[in-house]
């Protein structure tokens, strides 16, 4: 027997993360992972979950962030850049903040990490981890300050846990992300990228959750794709470091309300209890929408 008729507004539960950043080069610290915001447990940041999202019917902004870009530039030349800004993951009034840019070690004035919805880490010898954006991640770490050692730069802020720092012959380690069940199952996304290090040490760990692994030359690794999660630092090279993972957006509706999707939205739903669940892996363009009729 068919249970009650709901009629819309219906009220959302959602799961925004942002697209994770590009680490840094040359001792670089890791990206940032992108801003992870959720109705349905624990924010970033370890914060509590947000506030109920009752969605009438009309057209809704969707958009899925990409991951941040790799560093430009040449060390020889002075001119690194920072890792790349994550983009911003939307679903209708929410807004989840790109990840912050690894620092990258020269005299360019590149070397602290950037700011964003977790915060990048910054390269060998800067003390400027990235600061988080609000009830979305963490800080990301600063670099190894010198002397004794090898240099090191430090990790990316997850959503969960901020990145560490730097240390002798060793990069810092990029944060833990969280654990989400809105699917049905849970799944971890949100890590930090681990940072670069010297020739003779070990780029660091890649945060649970999609975070890029850091090396001590060009071994890094990127940001898993769908997770929010930073690149991983750069060591001893000229140019290039981990590119950021993209972000996704998953939100629930009762499994009886009509939802319709724009020609550049990609997504998959499947029914779990009295909901539909639908995951967006990713928008063609920053104008995409989901219909409730």
């Amino acid at each position: 027997m068919a249970g009650p008729l709901s009629l819309p507004p219906y009220e959302i539960e959602y799961l925004v993360i942002a697209g994770g950043a590009g680490a840094g080069t040359r001792f670089g610290g890791g990206g940032g992972a992108g801003g992870y915001r959720t109705n349905a447990g624990t924010s970033g940041g370890n914060t509590s979950a947000e506030a109920t999202l009752a969605l009438g019917i009309g057209a809704y902004t969707l958009t899925v962030g990409a991951g941040g870009a790799s560093t430009t530039g040449a060390y020889s030349s002075n001119n690194l850049s920072k890792g790349g800004q994550g983009s911003n993951s939307v679903f209708a009034s929410v807004t989840s903040t790109g990840g912050g840019g690894g620092g990258s070690f020269d005299s360019g004035g590149n070397t602290a990490g950037a700011t964003g919805g977790s915060g990048g880490g910054a390269a060998y010898l800067a003390s400027g981890g990235g600061s988080e954006t609000a009830s979305q991640g963490t800080n990301g770490g600063v670099g190894f300050p010198g002397g004794a050692g090898d240099s090191a730069g430090g990790g990316g802020g997850g959503a969960g846990v901020a990145g560490t720092n730097g240390v002798s012959n060793l990069g810092g380690a990029g944060g833990a992300g969280l654990s989400s069940s809105i699917t049905g199952s849970a799944v971890t996304r949100g890590g930090g990228g681990g940072a670069g290090a010297g020739s003779s040490s070990s780029g660091g760990a890649g945060g649970a959750g999609g975070g890029g692994t850091g090396s001590a030359g060009s071994g890094y690794t990127n940001g898993t794709v769908n997770t929010g999660g930073g690149g991983g630092g750069a060591g001893l090279v000229e140019s290039g470091s981990g590119l950021g993972g993209s972000g996704i957006v998953v939100f629930t509706a009762t499994a009886q309300a009509t939802l319709t999707f724009s020609a550049g939205v990609t997504q998959t739903s499947a029914v779990v209890g009295a909901n539909r669940v639908y995951t967006v892996t990713a928008t063609s363009t920053t104008s995409e929408t989901v219909t409730i009729s």
